[in-house]
């Protein structure tokens, strides 16, 4: 089997009475409902819309997030690992799985006997899946990868030329998609964007009984071109901005709050956490809160993020550290947060993206980093 063997310790026990909880995790599946109606309404009935659901749905949840996809009319599904495909496949029986990190030989017989794709990334892929076809006497079906200017999966230009030029490496397959994956559809002008859609477009005629899809979620608003017959959104249904350049089109689906264990006075020339990194030039009032880089609160927001009481923003000082950070309460001026109230870390007042930009990172980077130590509360989608 492909599946590796992995040892996990016991799970963590979350039936503890609320009281207790140190960090509350908010995921909207009415949100991720909403985000594909507003996706799809972009596209247009022509162009269908594919589930990327790797990562756990992003740190989302995919047992929780896929069915709402599919709900809304999803039915081919993306996934980066063989792993991930099998979990899927328990999910959602009746979904098409399709795995982008490719063939691995070890994995073709599972993939076959589970009715999971392989994305064909390169010559090699191909062959081995037409082994496997031939193996199991089937015509199987095939996703063709292109390299349009990403470099980093899908066939080169010259496997391109060879595939072209030779129908016969296909033989035993059935292509029945093709595609590739923009670079810098984030950044709305960059000329590579076009030029990869022009180096598709020329590829994608050689199949033209196969469907054909490039648009991830930005590229969905950059042009209608683009969308040809499926878009593979992913970030955008999770609730990330798709136009960084604008506001952010999508419903938010996640919030987070962790929990103040502690508030201290602090005299003027004390400092606060590992290194002493901050040194208060006066008195200050600050809280401790049960929030962490184990948590998935990056280290590299410490001294630049904020988390925010009732709306108003408090800044973290001092190092971020495993289990803790440090904020400044100091500016408060009513009704003083206490030990055991939540201050939010994701919400209204910030999203995703905006906590991303104090770390120098992405908003997926804070999603798939969410930590396995929150109580998870999922409202349900209508």
């Amino acid at each position: 089997m492909f599946l590796r063997q992995i040892q996990t310790a016991a799970p963590i026990d979350k039936s503890i009475n609320s009281a207790a909880v140190l960090g509350r995790l908010t995921i909207d599946l009415g949100a991720i409902a909403a985000n594909h109606d507003v996706l799809s309404r972009q596209v247009g009935p022509e162009c269908k819309l594919a589930g990327v659901v790797k990562a756990n749905s992003y740190g989302i949840g995919m047992d929780k997030a896929a069915p709402v996809l599919f709900g809304r009319g999803s039915r081919r599904f993306f996934v980066a690992t063989p792993e991930e495909a099998l979990t899927l496949r328990r999910i959602l029986p009746l979904a098409e799985i399709a795995v982008l990190g490719g063939g691995l030989p070890e994995a073709a017989d599972e993939y076959i006997a589970h009715q999971i794709e392989p994305v064909l990334n390169s010559l090699h892929d191909i062959a081995l899946w037409r082994d496997g076809a031939r193996r199991s006497g089937k015509i199987l079906p095939a996703i063709i990868h292109l390299d349009t200017g990403m470099n980093r999966l899908g066939l080169s230009e010259s496997e391109a030329a060879m595939l072209i030029q030779d129908p016969a490496l296909v033989r035993g397959l059935d292509v029945i998609l093709v595609m590739s994956h923009f670079a810098c559809a984030d950044e709305k002008y960059h000329p590579l964007t076009q030029s990869q859609y022009e180096r598709f477009s020329l590829f994608a005629r050689h199949f033209p009984r196969a469907q054909k899809s490039l648009a991830n979620s930005s590229g969905i608003f950059r042009h209608s071109d683009y969308h040809f017959d499926l878009v593979r959104p992913g970030m955008a249904i999770y609730g990330l901005n798709p136009t960084p350049e604008t506001s952010n089109p999508m419903h938010p689906v996640v919030a987070l709050d962790a929990r103040i264990l502690q508030t201290r006075t602090l005299k003027k020339g004390e400092s606060i956490g590992y290194s002493a990194t901050h040194i208060f030039t006066s008195p200050a009032l600050t809280a401790t809160v049960a929030l962490g880089y184990a948590d998935g609160f990056h280290r590299a927001n410490g001294g630049k993020a904020r988390l925010y009481w009732r709306g108003i923003p408090c800044p973290v000082v001092g190092r971020v550290s495993m289990d803790l950070v440090t904020v400044d309460l100091s500016h408060l001026k009513d009704s003083l947060p206490q030990p055991g109230d939540w201050l939010e870390v994701l919400g209204p007042h910030q999203s995703a993206d905006q906590l991303a930009k104090s770390a120098d990172t992405i908003g997926y980077e804070v999603l798939t980093n969410l930590g396995a130590r929150y109580q998870r509360i999922y409202r349900d989608a209508v």
